[in-house]
């Protein structure tokens, strides 16, 4: 499956955040040197000791006269397209949430066209589908209740329309809520664990919240499956989900029993500013039957995992990380 994509020119935007690195690595640690889109003031750390076998281009796809400057010289045959804005309950610049979701979508895709891209796949997110009461599928409506959820729904639409316009693979992977190495330290799952590892008693808001959590080792699969069978996925979105659900109370459990240090979890000691739905789970038959995928990590052995990079990493966590 990496094979294939030896000769081919790859190219990950958003390759400074949590799925765009991730991504990058397991390509580099398979032989290969893509190219990431960054912009200027995008923090390297994730990606820091790599630089040396990726290529580095500084560009902000919001920007589209430099955009379509940057893939005419380069010419990408495949586009992971993780570059975004909003996710976090602290990006709140609605402006920069609808320039860098869908405006950057439109100016890459648009660029990308123009230059006989080969393979295209968005990064949608799973809160495009707003608050539902039994589990997720692409077929349901789209009903967002954040700036950022509307953003990447009006981009995946936007995808839908040009891919069964242009005839090309443009596929979009709607992920649910990723984990693992390198994800950013205030997260519920690494600021779990590295209170676990600080031997603080975490501060959390209530322990019902759900979630659907896809360790990063099953979602990176699912992008070079999606990039295997891409003829035959124009216009496709793909629910990228565990297909189980889980608490907070249930995840704090669960790394709290992984963990040498027990903790105890301190709740309604934070304010929660998310509208919370009383189900968060993905239909995952899609993916099943177009990619051939499944996680092949339940989330026990995903939080195992993480526990154990976290234990050896957590030096990256600074203050400002964390």
């Amino acid at each position: 499956m990496v094979q294939g994509l030896f000769r081919k020119k790859i190219l990950i935007t958003g390759a400074s955040g949590f799925v765009g690195a991730n991504l990058a690595r397991f390509l580099v640690n398979n032989g290969l040197s893509p190219h990431v889109f960054v912009r200027k003031d995008s923090d390297l750390w994730r990606i820091k000791d790599i630089l040396g076998r990726i290529k580095v281009h500084i560009l902000d796809i919001s920007d589209g006269s430099a955009t379509r400057v940057a893939v005419s010289r380069l010419k990408p045959e495949v586009v992971l397209h993780c570059a975004a804005y909003g996710g976090y309950h602290f990006q709140l610049d609605r402006d920069k949430i609808i320039r860098t979701n869908l405006i950057g979508t439109i100016n890459l895709l648009s660029a990308c066209i123009k230059n006989g891209c080969e393979c295209f796949i968005n990064t949608g997110s799973s809160s495009e589908y707003g608050l539902k009461n039994k589990p997720m599928r692409e077929s349901d409506l789209l009903e967002p209740v954040t700036d950022y959820a509307a953003a990447k729904a009006a981009a995946t639409l936007f995808c839908g329309a040009i891919a069964k316009r242009e005839k090309i693979p443009i596929v979009t992977l709607r992920l649910f809520s990723a984990y693992g190495p390198y994800e950013q330290g205030h997260r519920l799952i690494p600021s779990l664990i590295l209170s676990c590892l600080k031997k603080d008693n975490p501060k959390l808001s209530s322990g019902s919240p759900v979630r659907d959590f896809v360790f990063i080792e099953d979602v990176v699969n699912a992008y070079m499956k999606a990039i295997a069978h891409k003829d035959k996925l124009s216009g496709e979105i793909i629910n990228i989900g565990s297909a189980r659900e889980y608490s907070v109370r249930e995840a704090a459990e669960k790394i709290i029993a992984l963990s040498p240090h027990k903790v105890k979890p301190l709740w309604k000691k934070v304010v929660n500013p998310r509208i919370e739905p009383h189900r968060w789970q993905a239909d995952i038959t899609k993916a099943r039957k177009l990619l051939g995928w499944k996680p092949l990590f339940t989330f026990e052995r995903g939080l195992k995992k993480s526990l154990e990079w976290f234990s050896e990493n957590a030096g990256l966590y600074n203050g400002k990380k964390i």
